[in-house]
């Protein structure tokens, strides 16, 4: 909870010229049910013992957990049987007897653990509650029946944890919570530490022992520490405590405690970004190798056991690598492939002999499709910082290779969620999507952006709309400068945070870009503090003190300062809004509120609303029919093409409350579908 959510984005530009007719890209079209329909399969995963793998794939049209025999994966059957919400996160039981998962409804976030039984495909509730997140705290190779979960059905604020009897069903108490989040586990499953919020945004971590809190914190965690520092994990033989440490340095370094003298050794750092990934032996729990992600990831083995590995994987396939699972006995690995111009693909690697088994490719129909690379880039701001960055171009605009158009192009700025998270180097379907719709896109990870140390993440601490603004303003210059676009053939872009970064690029520098597409982004930063989820309340100092705090005069005042809404009736181009009705994080009100505001000042937004989707949209019914609305938004605004709407809303709840007329080829799309078009 320490790291909190809210998303995507901002604002741009720069010089003059004026841009040069976009050319039309000779690449054919790649139809948006083959970019943000339901992939073939995905998240593939091996079971602890090793005799089985699974995988996500729909089942009448809505993703669902499959399994096979390791020996026969054209055996797969669907073990799951989800009719309406796909299925985004599942996981093996330790004894591999069941499939685990979690679900919510129409967005909600009340996301309830469910398990399937493998054999007779019995699926139970296992968190049998309403109005509840349950979360996994504790999973152990050692421990077989049992697995750890918090409840907060008794304070929405805080997750009681219990022991789950996997084979029963029964929830057994183990700690009553009443302020305390991020427990540590050993491979007992006992509960080792818990973190506890101090009212200066840094935290304290306790010692547990029998389930009883220490009197006193065991070490304290200070507030521009606590992106970067927290306890991981432990060795299975209980003597070796493992973190992650930004004290004393400003990139996390991975560190091992040992817990008998206290000595603490740095395993790996890198002074340009945390600490990434790590692997750990399924065996003895020890770390056996680390992965620092700058511009795409890098490993490092400590334990010269795994190093022929990971030099095999890495010279055998092609792209960023990503270990999904290991059995106990260590002798398979799922490993997916992700070259970003082919879709990623899974394969089974067995250890000892040393072979590689192509299982499956996410998305079959893009293979060959004129998929294009990322190109990292480093940018620097006006004051000083690197924002690294990746630009995607449209295929054809780069005939030498050089990582920049042979001419000018439009180009959307898309900007990431959190703030405090990244983007990453590996595929990306918005900016496929987009590149092929003949438009570069600018990716940058502006300040407040996690991964890149403390002083960057706390260099954006007050500055929604201001730094962090000018940080995407200084992104536009650099693409303009660079010669990938024009002033005045810049969009800008984003979920969550990208969504109000949308909104405040409009709104506070009303003529830098040509459009926007917001995507659930707040626009009252006061209303949305009030209403964040109750289950935050671990982040919830934390958020003031990089936000504003609402709790005092001088807090509301940067807040509203912030906000968009308050410069509604400044914005001057394009805006079409997207917004999930159920959405807790960022509460429908916030779309609604300044659809309001330009609707009362005459100012033309085009509002699309879906009733079954919450933060962001699951089902790619809806996917499909907003990405097919603002393609056409943006080829009014940018030039550049688009596919035809078709049957682009078909099984979709799209509705457009309000200016439709102003989208093009909306209000014709939703009456042929069926729907209102008011």
């Amino acid at each position: 909870m320490r790291r909190l959510l809210i998303a995507c984005a901002i604002a741009a530009v720069a010089t003059a010229a004026s841009a040069a007719p976009p050319a039309k890209p000779a690449a054919p079209l790649i139809a948006r049910t083959k970019l943000f329909g339901n992939p073939s399969r995905s998240a593939g995963r091996v079971s602890p013992d090793g005799k089985w793998i699974s995988w996500l794939a729909p089942r009448d049209g809505v993703m669902n957990v499959w399994v096979a025999p390791v020996a026969d994966p054209a055996a797969a059957r669907p073990l799951t049987a989800e009719k309406v919400r796909p299925i985004r996160a599942y996981f093996w039981s330790p004894d591999s007897a069941m499939v685990l998962f979690v679900n919510d409804k129409g967005g909600d976030e009340n996301f309830l653990l469910y398990g399937v039984d493998l054999a007779r495909g019995a699926q139970k509730t296992l968190t049998p509650f309403e109005k509840t997140r349950a979360q996994v705290v504790g999973i152990s190779r050692l421990v077989k029946d049992r697995i750890l979960v918090g409840i907060n059905n008794r304070d929405p604020r805080w997750h009681d944890v219990y022991s789950l009897d996997l084979k029963t069903g029964a929830l057994t108490p183990v700690f009553h919570n009443d302020g305390f989040a991020d427990f540590g586990v050993d491979a007992q499953l006992n509960l080792r530490t818990a973190m506890k919020p101090r009212p200066d945004g840094g935290a304290d971590i306790y010692r547990i022992e029998n389930n009883q809190v220490a009197a006193s914190p065991e070490t304290t965690i200070p507030f521009e520490d606590t992106g970067g520092t927290a306890p991981i994990s432990y060795s299975h033989d209980g003597k070796t405590r493992y973190w992650l440490e930004s004290r004393g340095r400003d990139t996390s370094a991975l560190v091992a405690e040992d817990l008998a003298t206290g000595q603490r050794t740095v395993l790996g750092q890198d002074p340009r970004a945390d600490m990434g990934e790590v692997l750990d032996d399924p065996k003895t729990g020890r770390i056996q190798a680390y992965g620092v992600e700058y511009l795409k990831t890098e490993w490092t083995a400590l334990d010269p056991a795994i190093k022929p590995d990971l030099e095999f994987l890495k010279r055998e396939l092609k792209g960023e690598l990503t270990i999904t699972s290991r059995s106990d006995d260590d002798r398979l690995w799922m490993v997916a492939a992700d070259s970003v111009t082919a879709p990623v693909t899974y394969y089974l690697y067995d250890r000892p002999a040393k072979r590689l088994k192509r299982l499956f490719t996410t998305r079959p129909e893009l293979e060959g499709a004129p998929l294009v690379d990322e190109h990292p880039v480093e940018i620097r701001t006006r004051d000083g910082l690197t924002e690294v960055s990746y630009l995607t171009l449209p295929p054809g605009s780069d005939p030498k290779g050089r990582g920049r158009p042979s001419h000018p192009v439009p180009m959307v700025l898309l900007v990431h969620g959190g703030p405090w998270a990244r983007d990453s180097y590996g595929s990306n379907n918005l900016a496929q999507w987009l590149a092929n719709r003949g438009y570069a896109v600018l990716q940058p990870n502006y300040r407040a952006s996690s991964g890149f140390g403390k002083k960057y993440l706390t260099a954006g601490d007050l500055q929604w709309g201001r730094k962090m603004h000018d940080d995407l303003l200084d992104a536009v210059n650099w693409a303009v400068t660079s010669g990938v676009t024009t002033p005045d053939k810049v969009a800008i872009m984003g979920g969550s945070y990208g969504g109000y970064a949308t909104l405040a690029g409009l709104a506070f520098t009303p003529t830098t870009f040509a459009c926007g597409v917001d995507i659930v982004g707040p626009s009252n930063l006061n209303t949305l503090l009030a209403a964040i989820p109750a289950y935050w309340e671990a982040g919830r100092r934390q958020m003031y003190r990089r936000m504003g705090d609402p709790g005092t005069p001088e807090g509301q005042a940067i807040l509203k300062a912030a906000s968009p809404l308050f410069k509604a009736d400044a914005i001057q181009r394009p805006l079409l809004i997207g917004q999930g009705a159920n959405d807790p994080r960022v509460n429908v009100r916030e779309s609604q509120q300044i659809v309001d505001a330009m609707k009362a000042k005459g100012l033309p937004v085009t509002y699309v609303l879906f009733p079954d989707e919450g933060h962001g949209f699951a089902r790619p019914e809806n996917n499909i029919a907003f990405f097919a609305t603002a393609e056409h938004f943006l080829e009014r605004c940018l030039g550049g093409r688009s596919e035809p709407f078709g049957a682009a809303f078909a099984g979709s709840s799209i509705t457009a409350p309000y200016g439709a007329q102003f989208a093009p080829g909306l209000k014709e799309a939703l009456q042929a579908a069926g729907k209102p078009a008011p």
